[in-house]
């Protein structure tokens, strides 16, 4: 079941604009525990790390996090070393490196001599982007290149990174569609355990069943197309999504669904 369908069915579940919000929510309800998803990539890690740092500050024995960050640099890593890769270039996702910069990128090229452009999500940064990755691919570069040159810094946001690293230590992790990629996530410190969800309510060995006609970790590493899916848009559509790519509007599956289904070649 679904967050949207426990709602539905009258469990309490609700939508806030940060994650401070549900702070006040659990200052407001000191009888009810409070529960915040911390679901993303580095882009949202920051407000989540300061909801519970603010959490533990004012002393909230009925909030907790459930955390399934996760972290772009390992998965690059687990894409290109595998066997099977595909991936010529990457264009990395600017909101990510807005945060924590594009530093860790650098040894991530040398090693798998792959060009990696920071690129924005306005239509002309990608259109920049890609230009920028298909140029170093054509003249043979490899290295990381800024599109992204007006958000984003090579150091990143240097006080974000020093509260996710006081509240955060970094993890393996189980990807969708992928399976288990080492120090791929973040999870609690020692010193903010007290707000892990998981250990609070005993539910850290419940484990999510994968559709077995999804492919989509097959898609996330540029080994297949959506469309080559038995359960596009059919059994997986953005509105019953099955698959991570489908979830999400950025989603490759997603983006096929809504504008590539006309030309599938």
């Amino acid at each position: 079941a679904d967050l949207l369908s426990i709602k539905a069915a009258g469990g309490d579940v609700r939508m806030v604009y940060s994650p401070l919000d549900a702070v006040k929510l659990a200052q407001q309800n000191p009888d009810k525990q409070v529960v915040f998803f911390a679901v993303g990539f580095e882009t949202t890690a920051p407000a989540n790390a300061m909801a519970v740092w603010q959490a533990k500050q004012l002393n909230l024995p009925n909030f907790s996090i459930l955390c399934s960050h996760v972290l772009v640099p390992p998965a690059m890593e687990a894409i290109l070393g595998s066997p099977a890769n595909l991936v010529q270039g990457f264009l990395a996702a600017g909101h990510v490196c807005a945060v924590m910069g594009y530093w860790e990128y650098d040894p991530i090229a040398e090693k798998y001599q792959t060009p990696i452009v920071v690129t924005g999500f306005e239509p002309l940064d990608l259109l920049q982007g890609v230009y920028m990755t298909v140029k170093a691919l054509e003249e043979g570069r490899v290295g990381v290149e800024n599109q992204y040159a007006r958000s984003v810094t090579r150091k990143g946001n240097i006080p974000a990174q020093k509260l996710l690293a006081q509240v955060f230590q970094v993890c393996d992790r189980q990807w969708r569609g992928i399976g288990l990629i080492p120090n791929s996530g973040w999870c609690l410190q020692d010193e903010f355990q007290a707000f892990n969800a998981e250990h609070r309510f005993d539910v850290a060995d419940i484990k999510a069943q994968e559709s077995p006609v999804c492919i989509a970790g097959e898609i996330m590493q540029g080994l297949k197309k959506p469309h080559h899916c038995p359960a596009f848009g059919v059994d997986c559509t953005p509105e019953h999504p099955i698959g991570a790519p489908m979830v999400s509007p950025e989603g490759a599956c997603s983006a096929y669904y809504q504008y590539g289904r006309i030309n599938n070649e």
